[in-house]
């Protein structure tokens, strides 16, 4: 296995490890804490994520029909889908939960660690389309961390904003910025942004949009049209979907310097999952 590979394996084991430490010992009461997962608990954020290894690792999905009111968050058909793993384990404790999510991870860490350069190479279907293997684990990473930090804002439990998967997982949010600049802030030809975004996992992400196309600049323009500074967690939560990106303006966690009015049309589409 590449260096690339193993380094994916080994963020991948760190947030599933993570996860475990954190809700170890958890009193059965904040195991049902809400989330800013719309519908989700803390425990629901954790089935959500032993259930989707369940499929990867070729075991039968479990036959269960949730119910209107279970369905009632949900927005697409995929989030129906994944309510199904959820709601099924509903009834079970928290501890219950968290053994499962142990053995699945165990188990998916065992047959990472097993493959070849050959298998991250595979084609198959990600979530943002057809790519290799690496490439949905990359996916996979960013996803167990973003509810990673659902959970620890639940719970009032900060962490893991410094971290290797961190800054992994906001790099896949912050590639994106260019498009949102671009395409859906419909920011002008020759507009530049900078994103200063703080924090041992943040960086300066400076976006140039040329014929309607927005690239990352090699180097930070001295006066960029727009400048928006935040921190990890607020760009985090703005590029997950997790927090409304009105109420983040008004909180005064972001910082907008230069255009006002096309620095808040990008934070208001930052959101970059489905």
């Amino acid at each position: 296995m590449n260096e690339a590979n193993r380094q994916l394996v080994d963020l991948m084991e760190h947030v599933w490890r993570s996860i475990a430490a954190l809700c170890d010992g958890l009193p059965e009461a904040d195991w049902k804490t809400p989330t800013d997962c719309p519908g989700w608990s803390v425990q629901d954020q954790v089935s959500h994520l032993a259930g989707s290894e369940t499929g990867i690792l070729g075991d039968p999905d479990p036959d269960h029909t949730p119910s209107q009111q279970a369905l009632a968050h949900t927005r697409s058909e995929q989030g129906q889908r994944n309510e199904i793993v959820v709601d099924f384990r509903r009834p079970w404790s928290g501890q219950q939960v968290l053994s499962d999510f142990r053995a699945k991870t165990a188990r998916r860490v065992e047959i990472l660690r097993a493959m070849s350069d050959d298998d991250f190479a595979a084609e198959m279907q990600t979530p943002v389309g057809p790519g290799p293997v690496s490439e949905f684990l990359s996916i996979r990473i960013m996803d167990a961390w973003i509810h990673e930090q659902d959970i620890r804002r639940a719970l009032n439990r900060p962490g893991e904003l410094d971290s290797p998967a961190a800054a992994h997982a906001l790099g896949r949010i912050i590639r994106a910025m260019p498009y949102v600049a671009a395409r859906r802030a419909q920011a002008p030809d020759g507009a530049t942004v900078l994103f200063d975004i703080s924090g041992p996992a943040g960086r300066l992400m400076p976006i140039e949009v040329q014929s309607g196309r927005g690239r990352e600049l090699e180097q930070p323009p001295q006066t960029p049209t727009v400048r928006i500074t935040l921190d990890a967690e607020t760009f985090g939560c703005l590029g997950s979907g997790r927090w409304q990106p009105d109420e983040a303006l008004q909180s005064g966690k972001i910082s907008i310097q230069g255009d006002t009015a096309l620095g808040q049309s990008i934070v208001r589409q930052m959101n970059i999952m489905p």
